[in-house]
C-alpha cells in the first residue's frame, strides 16, 4: 500500500476551512488552544488570523461577517473563560440566523474530567446556542467534524460548535480527507402556487388600504417589491434589518416600523386593511398592525406562515418569485386615499427631519451630524451599528443606498456590536469605507478592540455619540414604565483621548463645523479614527407614544408632545387621510 502523507489534526481542520472559502478567522489564543494556534501559524499564507482583544469581540465580528457576506464565518476560544466569552456573539448569530462556526479548545484528554485548570464540561454550555455541537473523540475525526459543522451551520442558518482537546490538535493523522465544499449548492425554493397568487391579487384589488411589510427574507427582491408597490399602489414598510433592500429615497418606501422607526411606517400599520407580509419574522410585529387586517404571507419556511398574525393566503415560495408572479397579474390600480396619505405623511416627516440639518445648537443635534455622514460616505460604504438610540438615528437619518451595506445586532440587540462589526466589515471589504456608529454605552463595552483596528491599520471611522446617558433605556424608564431614572447616568468621558492612547487618531466634536473638519481630516488617516460627538441629551421623537393627533389624544398632551420634540410642522396620518379624501 502506498505511503500516506500525515498532517496534524488542527492543520487538517484549517484545510477544510480553506476548502469552504474561509479567508480569515477571529480569536484570542489560550494555552489549551496552542495546537490550533500552531496550525494557524503553519497556514498563515492561506488563511488570515485576526487577533482580537476579547473573545466576545471575535464572536461578534464573526456574526457580523456572516451577516454582511452571507458566508460561513469562524471564531475561536480557549478552554474555560475563552469559551464562555464567545457566547454573547454566538447568541447574536443564532438570533439573526447566520452561519457561524466556533472552534473551542479543551484541555488535553488526559486532563479532562479530573477538575483540572480551566477544565469544564463545555458541551452543555453551547447546547442552546448551537444547531450542531460536538466534541472530538479522536484526532482523526477532527477534519470531518469541521466539515459537518459547516454543512449544518449553512443548513440551519445558525451556529455550529466543534470542541477540540489540545492533544488532538497536534496528533498526526492521514492527510487524505476530502471536504464536501464542492458539493454545497444553494437550496432551490418552491415556485408559488398559481392559485394562491390569484387569491392574493384578488385580495389586493378589493382592499381599500393595502400595504407591503417586508423583511430580510426579501433581500434579493428589491426590484420586485417596487414593481408590486407601483402597480397596486401599496406603500412599502420594512423590518429594521431590511433597511436597504430598497433605497431610503424611494418614494413608496416609508421606512421600518416599531420603536426605532420613522413616524410614517409606524402610523400606517394601524390604518391598513391588507398586509402583503414578505419574508418577515419580527417578534414585535404582533403589536404594530391592525389586528383585523387581512394578511397574505410569503415565506420559504412553512413554520413561519401564520406565526405572527392570522393569515388568509399562505404562499410557500421564494420572495423574488412570488412577488414577480403577483406583479405580473391583474391590472394596474389607481391610487387610494390611503396610498396618497401614506406618501404625503412620508414627505411631511422627511421635510421635518430635513429642517434640522442646518441646526447649529450646542450640544449638537443628530440631524446635522448624520447629514454630514451621509455626504461623507461613498456609494459602497459599510455601516456597523451598535445598539441603543444610535439605532433610532441610523434608521431615520441615514439614507441608505442599495449599493451600501450595514449590520446591527437585530433580534438579540447586544450592546458593544459596533466596533467588532466594523472590524469584520473592513476585513471582508478592505476597499470599502467603513463606519462604526455607537452610543457611549455600547462603545465602552468593546472599546479595547480599537487596538485590533490599530494593529491591522484598518481605516475605520468610529463615531461615538456621547450624552452621558444610556438613552434608549432612559426613554423606556421615562415613557414606558414611568419610573424614576435608575442606573442610566454615565460619566463624561474623553473618548478622543482614549482613542489616541490606543494609537488611533482622535477628534472631539462639539459643533457641526468640528464634525466637518474631523471627517475631512479623517480621509488622510491610514488607520482608525475615533470621533467623539458630544450630543444633545434630548431624546429622539418617540413613535411608541405618538401623542400628535388631537382627534384621539388630549389636546394638552398633544401640545406638550409637540413642544418637547419641536414637532410643530408634523401632521398626524389622519390629517393626510382627510386631505386625500377631499
Amino acid at each position: 500500500m502506498a505511503d500516506v502523507n500525515m498532517i496534524n489534526a488542527s492543520d487538517a481542520a484549517l484545510k477544510v476551512l480553506e476548502d469552504w472559502g474561509v479567508k480569515h478567522l477571529y480569536g484570542l489564543p489560550g494555552g489549551s488552544f496552542d495546537s490550533t494556534m500552531n496550525a494557524i501559524h503553519n497556514r498563515k499564507d492561506t488563511i488570515k488570523y485576526i487577533q482580537v482583544r476579547h473573545e466576545e469581540v471575535g464572536a461578534l465580528a464573526a456574526a457580523a461577517d456572516a451577516k454582511l457576506t452571507g458566508k460561513i464565518a469562524v471564531t475561536f476560544g480557549s478552554a474555560g473563560p475563552g469559551a464562555v466569552h464567545l457566547l454573547n456573539g454566538l447568541y447574536d448569530a443564532k438570533h439573526d440566523h447566520v452561519p457561524v462556526l466556533a472552534i473551542v479548545a479543551q484541555v488535553p484528554t488526559s486532563r479532562m474530567n479530573i477538575d483540572f485548570f480551566q477544565a469544564m464540561d463545555e458541551e452543555p454550555m453551547f447546547s442552546d446556542v448551537a444547531v450542531w455541537n460536538r466534541i472530538a473523540m479522536t484526532a482523526k475525526s477532527v477534519p470531518g467534524m469541521i466539515d459537518e459543522a459547516i454543512r449544518q451551520a449553512y443548513k440551519h442558518s445558525g451556529v455550529s460548535v466543534v470542541t477540540i482537546p489540545k492533544d488532538f490538535g497536534w496528533t498526526p493523522i492521514p492527510d487524505n480527507f476530502v471536504s464536501n465544499a464542492e458539493n454545497h449548492v444553494d437550496p432551490i425554493y418552491p415556485d408559488p402556487d398559481p392559485k394562491a397568487i390569484d387569491e392574493a391579487v384578488e385580495l389586493i384589488k378589493n382592499a381599500k388600504a393595502p400595504m407591503v411589510y417586508f423583511g430580510i427574507g426579501a433581500k434579493k427582491a428589491g426590484a420586485e417589491l417596487k414593481a408590486v408597490a407601483e402597480k397596486f399602489k401599496m406603500p412599502l414598510v420594512s423590518s429594521v434589518l431590511a433597511k436597504g433592500v430598497v433605497e431610503d429615497e424611494y418614494e413608496n418606501y416609508l421606512g421600518s416600523t416599531g420603536r426605532v422607526a420613522p413616524k410614517p411606517g409606524v402610523e400606517i400599520g394601524f390604518g391598513t386593511d391588507l398586509i402583503l407580509w414578505v419574508g418577515n419574522d419580527v417578534p414585535f410585529s404582533i403589536f404594530l398592525f391592525n389586528r383585523r387586517a387581512k394578511v397574505i404571507q410569503i415565506d420559504i419556511d412553512n413554520e413561519k406562515l401564520g406565526k405572527r398574525h392570522k393569515i388568509e393566503v399562505p404562499i410557500l415560495a421564494d420572495a423574488k418569485k412570488a412577488l414577480a408572479a403577483i406583479a405580473a397579474k391583474g391590472d394596474e390600480l389607481q391610487p387610494t386615499p390611503f396610498y396618497k396619505a401614506a406618501l404625503a405623511d412620508r414627505k411631511n416627516w422627511r421635510d421635518w427631519q430635513d429642517s434640522f440639518k442646518s441646526n447649529t445648537d450646542v450640544p449638537v443635534r443628530p440631524e446635522p451630524i448624520f447629514d454630514l455622514i451621509n455626504k461623507d460616505a461613498s456609494d459602497k460604504a459599510v455601516y456597523a451599528i451598535d445598539v441603543g438610540n444610535v439605532n433610532i438615528n441610523f434608521m431615520r437619518l441615514i439614507d441608505l443606498k442599495t449599493t451600501q451595506k450595514w449590520t446591527t445586532s437585530g433580534q438579540y440587540a447586544t450592546m458593544g456590536y459596533g466596533i467588532p462589526a466594523a472590524i469584520a466589515a473592513k476585513t471582508s471589504y478592505p476597499d470599502r469605507d467603513v463606519y462604526s456608529l455607537s452610543g457611549e454605552g455600547g462603545f465602552a463595552m468593546t472599546v479595547e478592540d480599537i487596538l485590533t483596528q490599530v494593529k491591522y491599520q484598518q481605516h475605520i471611522i468610529n463615531v461615538v455619540f456621547s450624552n452621558e446617558t444610556l438613552g434608549f433605556i432612559e426613554a423606556e424608564q421615562r415613557d414606558d414604565s414611568k419610573q424614576p431614572l435608575s442606573g442610566v447616568d454615565l460619566i463624561d468621558t474623553d473618548w478622543a483621548t482614549v482613542g489616541k492612547g490606543m494609537g488611533a487618531k482622535g477628534y472631539t466634536v462639539r459643533t457641526v463645523d468640528d464634525m466637518k473638519n474631523a471627517l475631512a481630516d479623517a480621509k488622510n488617516v491610514k488607520g482608525p479614527v475615533v470621533i467623539d460627538v458630544k450630543l444633545t441629551h434630548e431624546m429622539p421623537l418617540t413613535t411608541e407614544h405618538l401623542d400628535i393627533d388631537p382627534n384621539f389624544t388630549d389636546p394638552e398632551k398633544v401640545k406638550a408632545f409637540v413642544e418637547k420634540y419641536q414637532a410643530q410642522d408634523l401632521k398626524p396620518f389622519g390629517y393626510f387621510m382627510k386631505e386625500a379624501q377631499k
